[in-house]
């Protein structure tokens, strides 16, 4: 069976069946077996190999990056070691002195790595709001060579037109590489190259690999030539990530369609209850109609991630309290697993960021970012609401 086939067929098809043609495997498989040889056999010390070294490509590590591609609707796909090793190979792409206009609200690594790591080596990083279009092609100067963004962004969850930033982008300089985080979506429901970006990056870790127990990072393109420079440097950087990590992720890529609906599904039923909770302030899903960019969101995507935020009443200790009042949600950093997550940016995930940034941002200490599961939904709303009437919080009159 000729697994491209596959290619023009449904998600859930292509997700199953893409790279991971039985035929390719002498003991021909059903599932790509965990390549653990560091180094391969030569025919020849002059004759092309398909694989000569394990860094430079790995037959585990190749039926994933096919699945992955399938899924972005691209030609090609590469995998590393973790996200953040992703955007350190593609900053490998710029030369000193180049400029980078990146979103002004971003992971906190990812902002850690262009702002303290990046610009040891001459790079120039500025930050613009890219829902606003005008923003950010004023940002842009002669030596712009890269634009990275989010959206939806962490942790706010603000939504930016992709196809409009890409079109303002490209008609001011169609050499500026565009690179959209696709993370807190997934191919499943949000296709950045489908829109105008020339890398679609996502954190594996999170909804792709699904269960908590990987690490890595990936990129996607349709672009000949972006390829191969990033496959010359996922080979010369060699932050490539293990067999063992990849037959993993390819296993949980079977089943990121049913996850991400189920992930859906439960996020707007909570999301829908916080809102009349007296102890919130406000929500933020972008399923939600109350989200100022709810129609941006549905023209682009075809559903929303388990990915919300929510501002709680009081203050700081508040949403301390209500935090250690939960049963069934984990304090835990990360997102995108089967087992819902809950934190405090401020005091987690973007602590890295200067504290007038996260200010500035609206990232304030009562903010509380949540990554809904795929627990039973009853279950997961009745944690909160519990932990919430607990909570020595005092409702603001006329609330």
């Amino acid at each position: 069976m000729n697994a491209e086939k596959y290619y023009e067929e449904n998600f859930e098809t292509r997700a199953i069946h893409c790279g991971q043609d039985a035929s390719q495997w002498n003991c021909r498989a059903v599932v790509p077996p965990v390549v653990l040889a560091t180094t391969y056999q030569q025919t020849g010390p002059d004759v092309d190999s398909a694989y000569v070294y394990s860094r430079s490509g790995n037959p585990t590590r190749h039926s994933l990056e096919k699945c992955i591609a399938s899924l972005e609707d691209a030609k090609y796909a590469l995998t590393y070691a973790s996200g953040l090793s992703t955007q350190m190979s593609i900053t490998y792409l710029l030369s000193a002195g180049d400029h980078i206009v990146a979103g002004d609200e971003l992971y906190g690594g990812t902002n850690r790595f262009f702002r303290t790591c990046a610009s040891k080596f001459g790079l120039e990083i500025e930050y613009a709001d890219f829902r606003q279009v005008d923003q950010v092609i004023d940002t842009i100067k002669s030596n712009t060579k890269l634009v990275w963004f989010e959206t939806p962004t962490n942790p706010l969850l603000k939504v930016s037109d992709i196809r409009a930033v890409c079109d303002a982008v490209k008609q001011k300089n169609p050499k500026i590489i565009i690179v959209v985080d696709n993370t807190f979506m997934s191919p499943y429901f949000q296709k950045p190259l489908n829109l105008g970006a020339d890398i679609s990056m996502n954190s594996i870790t999170k909804y792709m690999n699904g269960h908590s127990d990987v690490i890595m990072g990936c990129i996607s393109t349709n672009d000949d030539e972006l390829f191969k420079q990033l496959k010359y440097y996922q080979n010369a950087v060699g932050a490539v990530p293990s067999p063992f990590d990849c037959f993993l992720v390819n296993r949980g890529l079977k089943t990121l369609a049913v996850r991400m609906e189920r992930h859906y599904k439960n996020a707007l039923a909570i999301a829908k209850f916080l809102e009349t909770h007296k102890k919130v302030k406000k929500v933020i899903y972008p399923a939600l109609e109350s989200h100022p960019d709810y129609e941006i969101a549905r023209k682009q995507s075809n559903g929303f991630s388990g990915m919300m935020g929510m501002h709680i009443c009081g203050d700081i200790e508040n949403a301390k309290e209500f935090l250690s009042h939960l049963k069934v949600f984990t304090l835990a950093e990360s997102l995108g697993a089967v087992e819902s997550l809950i934190e405090i940016p401020s005091l987690m995930t973007h602590a890295s960021i200067p504290k007038e940034t996260r200010e500035a941002l609206g990232i304030c200490d009562t903010f509380i970012r949540i990554s809904v599961g795929i627990e039973n939904v009853d279950d997961l709303i009745h944690d909160l609401d519990q932990a919430l009437n607990k909570s020595e919080i005092v409702i603001p009159e006329g609330a």
